[in-house]
């Protein structure tokens, strides 16, 4: 071959090289854009002091999202309208360090929603949602300091089993306010400052009791009056007879007297 046959090649050669990195350009925007569509709108990945953070503050979300990247350490849903957290809510994300759940409409926390995350989470914001009342188990395992301030809530025996349950924020502790209770003289007080005086639980416990033994005395009243009236009923049959027995032939009568007090033994 010869060299004017070889450089007719080399245009060739360049093409085909550039339309492969045209289409691997394309390619990698492609896959950018579809990593950036998968976001709900108004949340957004970045990195803050070398952590994964993913913020999706004020984007009128209501529900957790599930396009989250499972390798964030951060991620705030604060200022939105979620209205609950349900189980395995947050089980995709086993790095998550902090988590920020603060200005919802929160009411309702289901057994296991942070399930997965007693790991690595250090720190639970709740504060400021419509949470009234939450069992314990919700937060079972949970090692995070957890902030609870600025809720309406119940002051009860599970308010105290939960407080008792979790590591509280520092300084958090005093947002958390009686915006009703099964004390009247509660209401509106810091729940740590009534706790210090009020056993809530043990006095649930004492109620309950109390309604037992009246339970069981009621039973056990109507037992007896039962058997008071069944002895009465019954002697007032075999007097009866017996009057009756004393009007029959002496013969007749004899006979039916023992046939009478071996019924009666």
């Amino acid at each position: 071959m010869t060299v004017a046959q070889r450089v007719p090649l080399l245009p060739i050669t360049m093409g085909l090289l550039l339309q492969s990195l045209f289409l691997l350009l394309l390619f990698l925007l492609g896959s950018c854009f579809h990593s950036a569509a998968a976001f709900p709108k108004g949340c957004y990945p970045s990195e803050e002091e070398g952590l994964k953070t993913f913020r999706c503050s004020n984007a009128q979300l209501t529900e957790v999202p599930r396009d989250i990247p499972n390798d964030t350490n951060k991620l705030y849903l604060d200022f939105n309208q979620i209205p609950f957290l349900p189980r395995n809510a947050f089980r995709d994300l086993p790095l998550l360090l902090e988590l920020d759940l603060s200005h919802n409409a929160i009411s309702r926390v289901e057994s296991g929603a942070f399930q997965g995350l007693a790991e690595h989470l250090h720190s639970l914001d709740l504060s400021s949602n419509r949470l009234v009342s939450v069992s314990k188990d919700a937060f079972s395992n949970l090692k995070a300091k957890v902030n609870l301030s600025n809720n309406p809530w119940l002051c009860d025996c599970r308010l105290q089993e939960l407080i008792r349950a979790v590591e509280l924020a520092a300084d958090s502790s005093g947002g958390i306010v009686c915006d009703s209770s099964t004390q009247e003289e509660h209401v509106g007080k810091a729940f740590l400052q009534v706790i210090a005086d009020t056993d809530f639980c043990n006095v649930y416990k004492k109620t309950t009791d109390i309604a037992m033994l009246v339970t069981m005395f009621g039973w056990f009243a109507m037992v007896i009056s039962y058997l008071v009236y069944y002895v009465r009923q019954n002697q007032e049959d075999a007097r009866r007879h017996l009057e009756y027995l004393k009007s029959l032939p002496s013969k007749q009568r004899r006979s039916e007297e023992s046939s009478t007090i071996s019924t009666v033994v």
